[in-house]
């Protein structure tokens, strides 16, 4: 994985915030390592590489609330036509997380077909007093409406840190009559269902197969035809995926779902974890 300077994780933030549509059209496909860099370089060949992807891609880094009984995870399940999702998100090396590095509170919604996102930026200090401890905390005037939603679904749904996931991932940008699309691979997926601080040196369990990546393209209006017809040639296979679900039901917290990405026996039977010898391809190119 690649080492982000502390100057370069503070940009990535910005970045990402900048990139950030409230409203899209998103397809998820799975992708064979062995086609990873036919993708790319036809990616590259269309739309903008961010700097970091250049470099390898960036660590990043969600902790999903639920409640008890599972409400998020289920709704997403049953495909509800409104559902949503409470996490905080860090951008950067786990190592480099303090209380005052800027994370993001996100409250990520679908309404039938387009998934909306909503977050602000605070000290990670500040996200853990609010989705932990159920605060109120003290924060700009006008991202108080959003504060106090957070609050609401907090105490009203009875949430709790309930599983993490982490990837590394490459970013492309669409320009000109592709203005608003968004491409990214993810590679290395891994989650785990305990030690919720997201700076924790602890280990991750691969819960995506490692010889395969997710690949989700995000656009604001049309999926423009040139990407679908790469995706059938390329052999790239839709999936109705989630993350975090799919870190839920490897961790044997609910019954593998018709959606579950099947693991590789030997990462499910034997549970290796993240530093681990695997065959996982490096991300770097």
């Amino acid at each position: 994985m690649s080492q982000l300077s502390g100057g370069d994780a503070a940009h990535l933030r910005r970045t990402a915030s900048a990139l950030h549509s409230f409203n899209r059209f998103e397809i998820k496909y799975l992708l064979s390592y062995d086609q990873v860099p036919v993708l790319r370089d036809e990616l590259r060949s269309r739309m903008t590489a961010d700097p970091f992807t250049i470099q390898g891609g960036y660590p990043v880094c969600s902790l999903y609330y639920d409640s008890k009984s599972l409400r998020y995870y289920w709704e997403k399940i049953e495909g509800l036509h409104f559902r949503r999702k409470l996490r905080i998100r860090n951008y950067g090396e786990r190592h480099e997380l303090t209380d005052e590095t800027p994370v993001y509170i996100e409250i990520k919604q679908r309404v039938n077909r387009v998934t909306q996102k909503r977050r602000i930026k605070v000290p990670y200090l500040l996200a853990r007093k609010l989705c932990d401890e159920a605060v109120l905390i003290d924060h700009e005037p006008e991202q108080r409406p959003f504060l106090e939603e957070v609050l609401g679904l907090i105490e009203g749904h009875g949430l709790r840190p309930t599983a993490i996931t982490a990837y590394n991932r490459e970013a492309y940008l669409g320009s000109d009559a592709d203005l608003g699309l968004r491409v990214t691979i993810d590679h290395r997926v891994r989650g785990r269902d305990r030690d919720f601080h997201l700076g924790a040196e602890v280990e991750n369990r691969l819960i995506i197969p490692p010889a395969k990546a997710i690949v989700e393209v995000k656009a604001n209006e049309r999926v423009p035809y040139w990407v679908t017809d790469m995706a059938a040639r390329l052999g790239m296979n839709v999936v109705r995926v989630s993350k975090y679900c799919q870190s839920i039901e490897a961790f044997g917290q609910a019954p593998r779902s018709v959606f579950h990405v099947p693991v590789e026996e030997d990462f499910s039977v034997h549970s290796k974890r993240e530093g681990t010898s695997t065959s996982v391809p490096s991300v770097v190119k």
